[in-house]
């Protein structure tokens, strides 16, 4: 016969304590003759412990009770146990401890297995977007891995490395000549760019990836051209070292945006671990292919030039997607003018993830051909509307911190003379400041497109009418900036943007100062 006894969480567990009552029995089990105990717990899962023979009713009961607490820890979930000497943990999910069955169970280890991959790979607290970046990292690194093989191959064949007419001492001078440049120019380009990494990451990152596929395709062609090896490695390694510089200085902040529990460090060693990994694979495609054609040297040789085109696409498109999954909370004039250009069309604050989809970032931009651009800086006499630039000039007080004029400037090979909006701020502006600003920029672009204005800047621009329709303009979207700021900054500041700071480049950190004569 068998009974069964289901475990409520109610106070059952509150069991008097042995110190207080010692002449007592803690667990007062009645005597059972082979049955079946039935325990549920929070997490659904059935324990069933078969219970022969007696159960002593002293101090120490072969039939452990049940406490209220459960833990997960690396896909196995377990319970604390009093067995009325002292407190024990056993696994409840049928998988491991003493508690386990003995059967074997291949979903569970599947799991289990899955769980360890995944703690090893993947840190323990990033945002959503870190598995997606992490798959298309795995394509990048791979086939990126396998074409650095083959073009180190060719290199070496061309310098002669593995032929009797090899020359050890001319080949190592060679290969010390095209380091060095490569290091120099590295620091060079550091240097010149140093603004751009923050304000232009993804654009500047995805750039400097295609210099790398090129520079990869150089280094192929040396076993052709052996004697201008020198000026193919040293070009090669020079656009090598530019892309790398570009990687590590941008890496930080890419694994920043995923870090949601301020775990930098763990995030960047996962990403350590995924990039050896992750190259290991490469190198392994690589040598699997040479392995293939070793006793085909004629086509082991061409086949870097096949490979090549289909490698490379495949590199690239893995960090361009990679890209779209990283989203950066930090504010630079282009994704602070996506947010804006949203709150004025529906007053509405896109996330990092909507505008990270609006970001325009690969080689080929398309920055600055919407119609009526605006840009941060001073203004250029050269592009200048005579009078409606000195009468901005002239209306700007003490207690103003930015104003706000039209530009001429030109666009293209073909010099398409085109008009702008210009936002000059002045020293000392702080970032509310520049906010508000590029805010009234974009309530005055959205009238600038209308058609009433379309057929009065067709006329004169320098008009009266123009003028005075302008400079009301001006007053008009100042004062609703004014009241729409704090709603703006708090929803954008709910949303994770950090809004203490905007990163600016060189230009559009320019600066006025306002002397009262």
């Amino acid at each position: 016969m068998q009974s069964t006894l289901t475990y409520k969480p109610s106070n059952s567990h509150l069991l008097p304590l042995p110190w207080k009552s010692p002449k007592n029995p803690i667990f007062k089990i009645p005597k059972l003759s082979s049955k079946t105990l039935t325990l549920n717990c929070s997490l659904r899962t059935p324990i069933t412990y078969e219970l022969e023979g007696g159960v002593n009713d002293g101090l120490e009961s072969s039939n452990p009770a049940q406490l209220p607490i459960v833990t997960r820890r690396h896909g196995q979930v377990s319970r604390y146990f009093w067995d009325g000497s002292r407190v024990e943990l056993l696994s409840i999910d049928g998988f491991g401890g003493s508690g386990a069955s003995l059967c074997f169970n291949l979903d569970k280890v599947v799991e289990v297995s899955r769980l360890a991959v995944r703690n090893f790979f993947i840190p323990k607290q990033v945002s959503e977007n870190y598995m997606g970046y992490v798959k298309w990292k795995l394509l990048h690194r791979v086939f990126s891995s396998a074409l650095q093989v083959l073009a180190t191959q060719a290199m070496f064949r061309a310098i002669g490395i593995g032929y009797f007419r090899s020359l050890p001492s001319a080949a190592a001078v060679n290969w010390v000549l095209k380091d060095g440049l490569g290091r120099l120019c590295r620091c060079i380009y550091t240097a010149s760019l140093a603004s751009s990494f923050d304000t232009n990451l993804k654009r500047v990152r995805f750039a400097t990836s295609l210099l790398f596929t090129l520079s990869i395709g150089v280094e192929l062609l040396t076993p052709v051209f052996p004697h201008h090896f020198l000026l193919l490695a040293s070009l090669a390694n020079i656009a090598k070292q530019m892309s790398l510089a570009c990687y590590v200085v941008t890496n930080s902040a890419i694994h920043r945006s995923f870090a949601v529990a301020d775990n930098l460090a763990e995030v960047s060693a996962k990403s350590q671990i995924q990039s050896v990994c992750f190259d290991n694979l490469g190198f392994l495609l690589a040598a699997a292919l040479n392995m293939f054609l070793k006793n085909n040297q004629r086509l082991q040789a061409g086949l870097p030039f096949i490979l090549y085109p289909f490698f490379s696409a495949l590199d690239l498109f893995g960090i361009y997607q990679g890209l779209k999954h990283v989203h950066l909370q930090t504010l630079t004039k282009e994704r602070l003018e996506i947010i804006l250009d949203t709150w004025v069309a529906i007053r509405h604050v896109p996330s990092p993830e909507e505008v990270s989809k609006g970001e325009d970032f690969n080689f080929i931009s398309s920055k600055g051909k919407e119609p009526w651009r605006i840009r941060i800086g001073c203004l250029n006499p050269r592009g200048q509307l005579p009078k409606l630039s000195m009468m901005a000039m002239q209306s700007v007080g003490d207690e103003d911190n930015y104003f706000i004029c039209m530009e001429i400037f030109y666009q293209g090979l073909a010099r398409t003379r085109e008009q702008g909006i210009l936002l000059c701020l002045r020293e000392g502006a702080c970032t509310a400041d520049v906010i508000m600003g590029l805010l009234q920029a974009c309530y005055v672009r959205k009238a600038l497109c209308s058609s009433r204005w379309e057929s009065m800047m067709k006329t004169d621009n320098s008009s009266d009418l123009v003028l005075k329709e302008w400079f009301k303009l001006i007053e008009d979207s100042k004062q609703r900036v004014q009241q729409e700021y704090g709603a703006l900054n708090e929803q954008m500041a709910a949303l994770g943007w950090a809004t203490k700071n905007i990163l600016l480049n060189t230009e559009e950190q320019a600066r006025y100062s306002y002397i009262d004569d």
